[in-house]
């Protein structure tokens, strides 16, 4: 009547992570852009001395997965390291912590974002994924809710006034 399971059955031989990610996948495009581009700038952030860091274009394509999949939170970037088999395969199935992830965004990153972003744009242009024939910019107006009614008409606050008074 069912199909039978077991949650603790061991595994002859480990599977690939890799064979479970579909070729036209979204993380497998980041991982080979990013495993193109040339990050010379973002290593010479790093020290020879102290312990041994984790390789920073492994934390860069966890980044830009990560934001391509609108996940910004740190903690919840390390959350799918662990969890989520795509991150798992990005990251050779190692889990970098909450902070070292928001270490490396704000400290290490933060100077070289511009630089490597420009050359990742290059790269989608001559690979075909993006055009730069056409460009729009968004004028979208949207209300704000903050301080909405704090602006108050001069003539109100005379009417208001005088309401109090009587």
């Amino acid at each position: 009547m069912f199909k039978g399971y077991t949650s603790n059955d061991n595994l002859l031989l480990p599977p690939c992570l890799g064979d479970f990610i579909p070729r036209n996948d979204p993380v497998r495009v980041v991982h080979r852009i990013i495993e193109q581009i040339n990050l010379e700038e973002l290593y010479r952030k790093y020290s020879t001395k102290g312990c041994s860091a984790y390789h920073p274009r492994m934390m860069f394509q966890i980044l830009v997965y990560a934001y391509l999949r609108n996940i910004y939170s740190s903690r919840r970037i390390e959350e799918f390291c662990r969890n989520d088999i795509r991150f798992m395969w990005l990251t050779g199935n190692v889990t970098p912590d909450h902070n070292t992830i928001n270490c490396f965004h704000s400290s290490r990153l933060k100077d070289v974002l511009k630089t490597v972003f420009a050359t990742i744009v290059k790269f989608l242009v001559a690979e075909g994924f993006v055009s730069l024939d056409v460009a729009f910019t968004d004028g979208t107006k949207m209300e704000a809710n903050a301080n909405r009614y704090t602006f108050v008409w001069g003539k109100s606050i005379h009417t208001r006034i005088s309401k109090i008074a009587e």
